[in-house]
């Protein structure tokens, strides 16, 4: 942050500084390092706010702490358990939203714009809190995919789990969603069990630090799980290597100089960036004016142009239409604009869109604006000089030490110039570009170079698959926006936390959010090769060749019979061979109603390759596998709620048996409740011992 409206040394002097928390303290320099301290300055007014500073900060010290105590203090917990705490957390946050809103407001946002960053980063916490409880195991340690096996009889295996990285994750983030961009990294990588460094930007940092202050004092979060560092961070990566991840939001020229680093190039550190993105939003040729699809994009366009004041990496920069409706386009851009927009002091009445976040980032857009006039642009709406806006008071004026920018709508002559694919304007700024054809509109929108996100806005069908098969390759995201979900649509700029969020080339290539997904980012993923007991024990998860207890006969007791408490993986039941007849088959056949001819039509079953006549129904063996292997008496088994993995194999015939054995694979206690899942490998095996089918049940067992 550039000096430009800085106070007097002495006004510096008498603001507090914006705290870090290093090592489960807060920390700010010696009086002395005044001299060094960057200040920070209310956006609407240019009011002194706040002073930064990491003078005298030790980062080897604070990597160091997250890497011992973070390490130790998550590694106690399993992936529900760190989920839970993520939905107590944000509960907490959630009750102190005013005093979040009021700070933010001093960023310049709106009270809306607060709502996205600040109810949007709460509700991703929200969200892994779910999902890490229904999609991960309630261990440690995740399995991928199933087991390979490696020698003829079945003793040497081998499969993919994923563990944590044993060093932190470095979270490097931009100044327009101060909230919301620390809490999207925060959340997976808390979830996978790896320690965060938070670095926000200077201009709005110390919303962020209001955050983590609340989340401290909350007492939810493990020693060293959560460190903030508040200013200058550059020699942080000097002290990092392959144990450790790093995520950076910002410009392509940081990510790429910081990518440049040696313990990145050569010492193995994880990077991920998500960068500079030109955005494109595409109206379909039948999206003519006056339909819902028309309306719906100009509306998307207008929304994204301004909404944080346009500081979004998701906001449209391109707005690609045909170009027999750019001139409707512009003028309809123009028109909502002049109706729905207020710029002005977010803290005052009917204000819709408040300034940019400093005096430097405001100078930024505007010589980006100037660059694209110079290369052909024209002022299809706004301007370039200081806007007059509504103050807090009230009053509508000019107020020079506000970064107020008026809306700008750039139209292009030459769809094919450099800068609209190349220049980002970062605020309240996109261009207007015409396109022949699809494959126009397709070439036109990979010119970004790799985007974020994309909306397509057509409805019809044909033209959704030719734009979105063509331009997905190039983007993170494709919005499809019609009449059938405009209202529901989350919107073009709004990432979700179930789906990614990144993007490839120019956007950065590195993905966040996008459900558990994310969460591996912070895990290594490795094969382990052994025999089937030792990857039962390494993964908790009961392996087809390990030993099984059948605890019927060593221990008297069915393992129904058994509460979580006693239950052990490799627990089993083996029941006695049931013989199957042609009259069991029929009368199947007739109470169902499935009367599939391999069940009843001897001649055409045997002409199938597959049949050797009339077989068995599937969902009759299964029937009568949980008749073999079911106890029925009351006891800690309170219900079957599903079968996964289900797959038939051999047919059984008249006259053939079955019988089948169930195994204990995978026991998950759940953290709230008094009982969880249990999840039995059964195998349907014949007379002859071959296969008739496998799957997995899974059961609701009491603690």
């Amino acid at each position: 942050m550039t000096t430009t409206a800085t106070a007097p040394k002495s006004s510096l002097d008498t603001v507090e500084t914006v705290p870090s928390f290093v090592r489960d303290s807060w920390w700010t320099p010696d009086a002395g390092a005044a001299a060094s301290a960057v200040p920070v300055l209310d956006a609407s007014t240019g009011e002194l706010l706040a002073k930064v500073s990491t003078e005298g900060l030790d980062l080897a010290d604070v990597v160091d702490y997250g890497r011992t105590t973070g390490q130790t203090e998550l590694g106690t917990l399993t992936f529900h358990q760190r989920a839970l705490k993520l939905k107590e957390l944000a509960q907490y946050l959630n009750a102190r939203r005013e005093h979040f809103y009021e700070l933010s407001a001093q960023t310049g946002a709106t009270k809306i714009d607060s709502l996205v960053d600040i109810d949007g980063g709460i509700g991703v916490l929200f969200t892994f809190g779910s999902k890490g409880r229904r999609e991960l195991p309630n261990s440690q340690v995740v399995v991928d995919g199933p087991m390979e096996v490696l020698s003829r009889d079945g003793s040497f295996a081998g499969e993919h789990i994923y563990t944590r990285i044993p060093g932190v994750a470095v979270q490097i983030n931009a100044f327009n969603f101060p909230v919301w961009g620390m809490l999207e990294k925060f959340a997976p990588a808390f979830i996978a069990g790896v320690p965060t460094i938070v670095k926000p930007a200077t201009p709005t940092g110390y919303v962020a630090a209001a955050v983590v202050k609340a989340m401290i004092e909350s007492n939810i979060l493990p020693k060293g799980s959560l460190q903030l560092i508040s200013g200058s961070a550059r020699t942080l990566l000097d002290h990092l290597d392959y144990r450790d991840l790093v995520a950076f939001t910002g410009s392509a020229s940081t990510a790429n100089s910081l990518k440049s680093h040696p313990n990145v190039v050569q010492g193995g550190v994880r990077f991920t960036s998500e960068t500079d993105s030109l955005n494109a939003a595409i109206l379909g040729p039948d999206a003519v004016k006056g339909t819902p699809e028309f309306d719906a994009f100009i509306k998307s366009v207008v929304t994204e142009m301004t909404v944080k004041a346009g500081q979004k990496c998701t906001s449209i920069r391109r707005t690609i239409v045909p170009r027999e409706l750019v001139a409707d386009v512009v003028a309809a851009v123009g028109a909502r604009i002049e109706e729905r927009v207020v710029v002005g002091d977010p803290r005052a009445e009917g204000v819709t869109m408040g300034a940019l976040a400093s005096l430097e980032q405001l100078a930024d857009v505007r010589a980006a604006v100037q660059s694209m006039l110079d290369a052909g642009g024209e002022l299809a709406y706004g301007t370039l000089d200081s806007p007059k806006v509504t103050k807090a008071d009230g009053g509508v004026g000019v107020v020079e030490r506000g970064a107020f920018m008026s809306p700008v709508l750039l139209s292009w002559a030459d769809a094919e110039a450099e800068e609209v694919h190349s220049l980002e304007a970062f605020g309240p700024v996109s261009s207007v570009i015409g396109y022949t054809d699809l494959a126009d509109a397709v070439r036109l929108a990979a010119r970004g170079g790799g985007s974020l996100v994309a909306s397509v806005c057509t409805n019809d069908p044909a033209v959704a698959r030719e734009l979105v098969t063509g331009i997905a390759a190039h983007h993170g995201r494709v919005l499809m926006l019609n009449r059938e979900d405009a209202r529901s649509s989350t919107g073009h700029g709004s990432p979700v936390p179930h789906l990614v969020h990144g993007g490839p080339g120019r956007a950065g290539g590195g993905e966040e959010l996008g459900g558990i997904r994310s969460v591996m980012h912070h895990m290594q993923r490795t094969a382990i090769q052994g025999s089937p007991n030792m990857l039962t024990a390494v993964t908790g998860v009961w392996h087809a060749g390990a030993d099984r207890n059948f605890t019927v006969e060593t221990e008297g007791t069915h393992p129904f019979r058994k509460s979580l408490e006693t239950l052990h993986i490799g627990d089993a039941v083996r029941s006695e061979l049931r013989q199957v007849t042609l009259e069991d088959i029929t009368a199947f056949a007739n109470s169902t109603g499935d009367t599939f001819y391999a069940h009843t039509n001897q001649a055409a079953a045997e002409a199938n390759p597959f049949f050797p006549g009339i077989v068995a129904h599937g969902y009759l063996l299964l029937a009568w596998g949980a008749g073999l292997f079911v106890e029925p008496a009351p006891g800690p088994v309170l219900a079957n709620y599903g079968l996964e993995s289900l797959r038939f194999i051999t047919p059984v015939a008249a006259g053939d048996s079955i019988r089948v054995t169930l195994t204990a694979k995978k026991i998950t206690p759940r953290e709230t409740d008094e009982y969880g899942e249990v999840a039995w490998d059964a195998v349907l095996t014949n007379q002859n011992d071959e296969i008739v089918a496998t799957y997995d049940v899974l059961t609701l067992v009491e603690k």
